[in-house]
């Protein structure tokens, strides 16, 4: 049994080797042959992943309805955006009222940068979850949907931290295909260990009854601080990485309508998988894109529409609809990739079975 168990690891290794090899071939191949429009399009899929998979962790696996998404991909973007810029860009931007002087001078590469904003995020998504983790359903998303538009209020009227609603402008290009898909990439590694890990565990056990979890000896409380903690550091990376790719910020972004665009994916996706979330964040991010002419005028042969802004995201509501009533689970419901999974179904060689089983051998299994 235990020669069988390595083989396998073995053989799944190998396999994932070859297909980590096959990704980084395809990224050299879309950036030397597609164009500048798909890129972006490429790009803005790794972002929507890091941010579907942040909060499936939270409404997912630990069973925690947030809406407070978007303030903290604010808090991330202009973080970062303002620790990336140099002093001179900061004075180019800040011209209704000047940029506190603390701030002027600060100047760090884009790592960093990236790292402080999802910092900043966290310690903040662990404040707000020390105070609203007693809460529960309905009034949990109430009340991190009421911090997400507290947090936009305040960027909007801390001028000179934030440049009000001006936003910053002309932020330098680092959120290239190799840092959107390596953060993406670093991110579901991340988190398929910790679901796997003694915590993914617990957050799995509140998900499914905190009574039963917490008479186990889980400490539900610090679970679930922990979960929102973690899923603000990665919504606040998504946000820093999106602000490099945007060049262009302002508070009106990450307005709360942002929470309910990345819900969807998760929806759709499936509520409890990593897997559901990825698949579904390109698919919905390259949509998006292929769809955008609904907005625009139809032609059906025998009468011709006018454009219909927002015609687009009427499909995806319905959509929406349509996946919560015939298919509640999500596109993965809460089962993830495996190559065994792929033998199963014939779209890999199944691996062949060892004569032993437990120490015996087939004749003796006969006598």
């Amino acid at each position: 049994m235990g020669m069988t168990n390595i083989k396998s690891v073995s053989r799944n290794t190998w396999l994932t080797l070859c297909a980590s090899l096959a990704g980084i071939i395809l990224l050299f191949v879309i950036e030397e042959n597609f164009d500048r429009f798909t890129m972006q399009i490429f790009k803005l899929c790794a972002i929507n992943v890091i941010l579907a998979l942040s909060l499936n962790l939270i409404n997912g696996f630990t069973g925690l309805f947030s809406l407070g998404h978007a303030g903290f991909m604010g808090i991330g973007a202009y973080t970062c955006a303002l620790l990336a810029m140099t002093p001179a860009q900061k004075e180019a931007n800040f011209i209704l009222q000047p940029i506190v002087p603390w701030l002027l001078d600060v100047h760090l590469p884009f790592l960093p940068a990236l790292l402080a904003s999802g910092l900043v995020a966290g310690l903040l998504g662990w404040l707000l979850g020390v105070v609203a983790m007693r809460l529960r359903d309905d009034y949990l998303a109430i009340a991190t949907l009421g911090f997400s538009e507290i947090i936009r209020v305040v960027l909007t009227n801390a001028q000179p931290i934030t440049n009000g609603s001006l936003g910053l402008k002309g932020l330098p290009r680092y959120t290239t295909m190799w840092w959107a898909w390596g953060s993406a990439i670093v991110v579901t590694v991340f988190l398929v260990l910790l679901i796997k890990s003694s915590y993914g565990r617990a957050f799995k056990s509140i998900r499914d009854n905190e009574i039963a979890s917490e008479a186990m000896g889980i400490n539900v409380f610090g679970m679930k601080v922990l979960s929102f903690a973690i899923s603000s550091f990665l919504a606040g990376i998504a946000g820093g990485l999106l602000a490099h790719y945007l060049t262009t910020i302002d508070p009106k972004q990450f307005f709360f309508l942002k929470t309910f665009d990345i819900l969807l994916i998760v929806v759709l996706g499936g509520v409890g998988s990593i897997t559901g979330s990825i698949i579904a964040a390109i698919a919905v991010t390259a949509s998006m894109e292929l769809l955008r002419f609904l907005d625009g005028p139809l032609n059906f042969g025998f009468m011709v529409t006018s454009g219909t802004p927002g015609l687009r995201m009427v499909f995806f509501s319905a959509l929406l609809m349509i996946v919560v009533i015939f298919r509640q689970q999500g596109l993965m419901g809460t089962s993830e990739f495996s190559w065994d999974a792929l033998a199963r179904i014939g779209l890999l060689p199944r691996r062949k079975r060892s004569h032993r089983s437990n120490g015996k051998t087939g004749k003796e299994r006969v006598e």
